[in-house]
């Protein structure tokens, strides 16, 4: 059954009014199959009003160049120090090969993050190594998209320099980079994040360095690491400063802007022990994942348009399922994914993109292959077309 005011909320979103933080966490509280039924079908017909009916997709490579980390996550299996066992720094070489490997399987982007290594630096400065990290890659190929570098190792490299966030993103943006990962967000608020990720930058500064990158002129994508310690209220939280921060954006007409949302549901399985324990399992419950992609499509649709499930973390089947609840974008191929595979995903590290395709299609929908910033690109024939992105 459906009480009145779960269909009051829903009937004014359909309406194409904004829901209320409050009024997204009475939704998220709702366990009666009917109303589930019904928060679902409100999701998805917003979906096609807001995005359509065709799913993108992007054909990309992650590149996570060091898994060496001055911080303790308590989330993390990725991170590792200097010299211990496990610990790797990616040489221009490698990195000059994995972006060649990815060009010739069709790629538009490289998705480039990695720790924070405190020896990453030239003549002593970290912005000089990640100029130098960007333009290798961007000298060679100048036609791919980089989507580089999270407002946490903005953070770190202002920090380690001395300079303003502003500084180092303008110097970022001249060698290459394209766009900048709404990553280390986790969720943003700060009792969360002193157990989560104590060492990390706070809500405060995540959201200043993301503004200052729309300011720029620099599009970020936006991220919430779900289904751990956090409630619902804080759940909501963290979607209603977004959606604040991207209404601020609008209204100051800036050229950078969030272009899309990612739920990325925690993955225990091999994280560091206290936080398995406290959350007490390894994988994402599927149906809190589908609920809460739901909701964050009713709240945030209005203002950021583009919603995408993480099939690393949830599977293919549960990000096909997404898509019925809210999403219109199943991601990208990635090629490579270490920091979720290494807490215990067990989605994979590598999509082709006709079992993508055909994961679309089975729901009836149709497919388009998208860039960074969600242009279409037309299909061409090439030596790439129908060429494996998987080795």
């Amino acid at each position: 059954m459906i009480t009145n005011s779960v269909d009051a909320i829903l009937n004014r979103a359909l309406a194409g009014e904004d829901i209320s933080p409050e009024e997204g966490v009475i939704l998220l509280q709702q366990t009666e199959p009917t109303a589930v039924a019904a928060i679902q079908e409100t999701a998805d017909q917003l979906r096609h009003h807001q995005a359509g009916d065709r799913v993108t997709y992007v054909i990309n490579r992650n590149i996570n160049f060091t898994n060496i980390c001055t911080q303790h996550c308590s989330f993390c299996a990725f991170r590792r120090d200097g010299g211990t066992e496990g610990a790797y720094w990616l040489d221009w070489g490698q990195i000059l090969e994995k972006t060649e490997d990815a060009v010739q399987r069709g790629a538009t982007e490289i998705c480039m993050q990695g720790g924070l290594n405190p020896e990453a630096t030239i003549n002593g400065a970290a912005l000089p190594y990640y100029l130098e990290l960007v333009k290798t890659i961007k000298q060679a190929f100048p036609q791919l998209h980089l989507h580089a570098f999270s407002p946490q190792e903005v953070q770190f490299i202002a920090e380690q320099d001395g300079l303003s966030y502003a500084e180092v993103i303008a110097e970022l943006q001249k060698a290459g980079v394209g766009s900048m990962p709404g990553t280390a967000a986790e969720v943003l608020d700060d009792e969360v994040r002193r157990i989560l990720c104590p060492e990390k930058t706070n809500t405060t500064t995540w959201l200043d360095i993301v503004g200052t990158a729309h300011r720029l002129g620099m599009p970020t994508t936006s991220t919430m690491l779900s289904g751990h310690i956090e409630t619902n209220q804080q759940q909501m939280g963290h979607l209603a400063k977004l959606r604040s921060l991207q209404q601020r954006t609008r209204a100051q007409g800036y050229q950078g802007h969030i272009t899309e949302f990612i739920l990325l549901p925690f993955v225990g399985q091999d994280a560091p022990k206290p936080l398995r324990q406290r959350v007490g399992r390894d994988q994402p419950i599927l149906q809190d994942a589908l609920l809460l992609t739901a909701v964050t499509r009713i709240f945030l649709g209005n203002w950021i348009s583009n919603h995408q499930p993480s099939w690393v973390k949830l599977g293919l089947a549960g990000a096909k399922e997404a898509l019925r609840w809210g999403c219109n974008d199943i991601g990208g191929t990635l090629m490579e994914e270490h920091i979720t595979t290494m807490a215990g995903a067990q989605g994979g590290t590598c999509m082709e993109v006709e079992t993508l395709q055909k994961a679309i299609h089975s729901l009836g929908r149709s497919y388009q292959q998208r860039d960074t910033l969600y242009r279409p690109i037309l299909q061409q024939v090439s030596d790439t077309v129908g060429a494996h992105v998987c080795h």
